[in-house]
């Protein structure tokens, strides 16, 4: 089985995806820290003033002590706001009818009280936008135990992997002969960002992935995965 995780993302981009597409299990890991100025609770979209961030207000208070599952949003009208900018953002997108209903029903109709559950709703309904289908875990159901590079380790012993996709940044902790000795392969992802239509002058990489849904829809998948691996042979291949 070829495992993948990842914090709680809001809003995600890219290259998320295209890991979870390559995995045949996805963990989200929502018992790591929460840490401040990342993606855990912000994205930007484009707009036509150039990109923007929202940023889902969290009680972040003593947050060094917190999990990224026990994080709480502070509900001050800030989903409001971000539906409008989305909104306004994408109103004259090709895609922007099949799509703005929903992040309407998820981000207005609902009343979150933790982020990874805001995360998760979104991540479940691009994952299907997407057409990508691939069981998810949270890794607060587990007893996962490390740090680190042992932590994952002990996520992909607990949950039967035989091998494990990090993102890039995996290479800066991994520590491969630990994942060997086990019988663990591992992979490091190297996500290629595509081109595509996207409006509001110039190509801005690097958007949440609701981008490129509201201006390609069907084309989407396609797009996301073009210039990179593509197939779960391939991937071994790599490996």
């Amino acid at each position: 089985m070829i495992l993948t995780a990842h914090q709680p993302v809001y809003l995600p981009w890219l290259g998320l995806f295209h890991k979870i597409y390559l995995a045949e299990m996805y963990c989200i890991f929502d018992i790591a820290q929460y840490q401040t100025k990342d993606f855990n609770n912000r994205n930007k979209i484009k707009t036509n003033s150039g990109d923007i961030w929202l940023s889902v207000p969290v009680e972040s208070k003593n947050h060094f002590q917190k999990k990224l599952c026990d994080i709480k949003i502070i509900n001050n009208g800030w989903n409001k706001k971000h539906f409008k900018s989305i909104y306004l953002a994408y109103k004259k997108a090709e895609f922007f009818d099949r799509y703005i209903g929903d992040f309407e029903r998820i981000l207005i109709q609902n009343n979150y009280v933790f982020l990874s559950d805001l995360c998760f709703d979104i991540l479940q309904y691009m994952l299907k936008a997407f057409a990508i289908d691939v069981p998810i875990v949270k890794a607060s159901d587990y007893n996962f135990t490390g740090y680190k590079s042992a932590l994952v380790l002990d996520m992909c012993l607990q949950l039967g992997a035989e091998k494990y996709i990090f993102g890039a940044l995996g290479e800066d902790y991994a520590d491969e002969s630990s994942f060997n000795k086990k019988g663990i392969k591992i992979f490091f992802q190297n996500y290629n960002h595509p081109q595509y239509k996207q409006m509001h002058g110039e190509f801005l990489p690097y958007m949440s992935a609701i981008d490129l849904l509201f201006n390609e829809g069907d084309r989407s998948k396609d797009i996301l995965l073009s210039g990179n691996i593509k197939s779960l042979e391939e991937l071994c291949e790599e490996i």
